[in-house]
């Protein structure tokens, strides 16, 4: 992907999230110097394979697993500092070395522990089907002028002066709820100066140190969390994430200008899935949605929540693909598909005698689509062994032919099994 035109690159999720970004990072990692979380929080779930080594990353962006990348945590990101801890310390156990390559930007909101206690209680967040990690709550009081940016952990009476005010913030949440419980200024308090002199020091104004990194001829990834139709203003609203997850959230989550980005990655499955409640138009019926679920380890890997699962929507990515100004896709998990009869590919929606083809903005319209198929012959054979293009059956080649005529948007990657030798490069047009 990066080349002498296209220096700095964002890879974003192009469906609800869970579409395999992290491995693909961790592959276009080897060819960067920097790797950047632009949004999002501690409810990302990256699995990445090294070997017979499985990873989950949560907060550090993929690239720490390469020797030499530099990794950055942008302001767009809300930081959870006790799991960013637990997650250095994992990495440095399993003999990664994390020393001088690991910032977060010190103008970064904290997850705090009123946060998460808000984030557990509320019946709201258990309808949309949250991580319970906070995030939200955090998003809010940022919006809201009241977070707590690492920045204050230099400045002890104005910490204490933010803790006081979001905790009593937290506590009204959580009487008007009808909940019990209620969060303690003094606890978070010491949370932070237990943990201050640790993030202090690996604090930096992250968006000069890659905006000099860009001037100076770096190659840049820029890293999103959960899918674009999760974007608090693209996504299916109110069943969305907190932040902006397209490509126009990364240049003001990573503190650079757009005019910086040469290109955006979107990744899909070679079929659909989400988590929690909201619409997804191809859903399967229970039987079929169990059998890809299992074939696909369709599990949560920060939450172990099953998926939902259903067809390639081909609407859903077009929007994706038009939202995010798409350069290319990478398409990922052909490989579940290798057992199946007969594959479903979703080219419009039917409403009534109409036909639609562009993604409505109102739920009210999408609940009432009926999904539009082509179906494809089932290749069942395993392409866990292809390498190429070339390798794949005629009708998962055909497949792929589809989904990018149907998407308007060229296929660069498709992988075929958690391995990073398993991602095939098929081309370098548009790119």
């Amino acid at each position: 992907m990066f080349d002498s035109s296209t220096r700095t690159l964002v890879v974003v999720g192009a469906q609800w999230g869970d579409e395999g970004k992290g491995k693909l990072v961790d592959v276009l990692a080897e060819r960067a110097d920097w790797v950047v979380r632009y949004q999002g929080g501690a409810n990302a779930g990256h699995t990445v394979h090294i070997g017979d080594k499985q990873t989950v990353l949560h907060q550090i962006p993929s690239g720490i697993l390469h020797p030499g990348v530099r990794c950055a945590i942008g302001n767009g990101v809300v930081l959870d500092p006790e799991t960013l801890f637990e997650e250095v310390d994992e990495l440095v156990r399993d003999g990664v070395d994390v020393n001088g390559r690991l910032y977060v930007s010190d103008r970064a909101h904290l997850v705090l522990p009123y946060h998460k206690l808000v984030d557990k209680e509320s019946a709201a967040s258990k309808a949309i089907g949250t991580t319970g990690r906070g995030i939200g709550p955090c998003y809010e009081d940022k919006v809201a002028r009241r977070g707590v940016r690492v920045l204050d952990l230099r400045h002890p009476e104005r910490l204490m002066t933010l803790v006081d005010r979001g905790t009593a913030h937290a506590n009204q949440l959580l009487a008007s709820f009808g909940s019990t419980r209620r969060a303690d200024a003094t606890h978070t308090l010491g949370v932070l100066r237990g943990l201050a002199p640790r993030l202090l020091a690996i604090a930096d104004d992250v968006g000069l140190a890659v905006n000099r990194a860009v001037r100076g001829g770096a190659t840049v990834l820029l890293e999103g969390a959960q899918g674009s139709l999760l974007d608090i203003d693209h996504g299916t609203y109110p069943y969305v994430t907190s932040s902006s997850t397209t490509a126009g959230g990364a240049a003001t989550g990573a503190g650079i200008g757009p005019r910086a980005i040469h290109a955006a990655l979107g990744v899909v499955k070679a079929y659909t899935t989400r988590v929690g409640a909201g619409p997804l138009p191809t859903e399967f019926d229970e039987v079929m949605g169990e059998q890809v679920r299992t074939l696909g380890n369709e599990f949560g890997a920060t939450t172990g929540r099953p998926r939902r699962c259903g067809w390639f929507d081909a609407v859903v990515v077009r929007y994706a693909v038009r939202v995010n100004g798409l350069s290319a896709l990478a398409v990922t998990k052909l490989d579940v598909l290798d057992t199946l009869g007969r594959i479903g590919l979703c080219t419009g929606y039917s409403v009534g005698n109409e036909t639609l083809e562009e993604f409505p903005g109102d739920l009210a319209d999408l609940e009432g689509v009926q999904p539009r198929y082509e179906w494809f012959e089932g290749w069942r054979t395993s392409t866990e062994g292809a390498r190429k293009l070339a390798d794949l059956p005629k009708t998962a080649r055909a497949y792929l032919d589809r989904i990018e005529a149907l998407v308007d948007c060229p296929i660069r990657y498709v992988s075929v099994g958690t391995r990073r030798d398993q991602i095939l490069e098929i081309g370098r047009a548009h790119v």
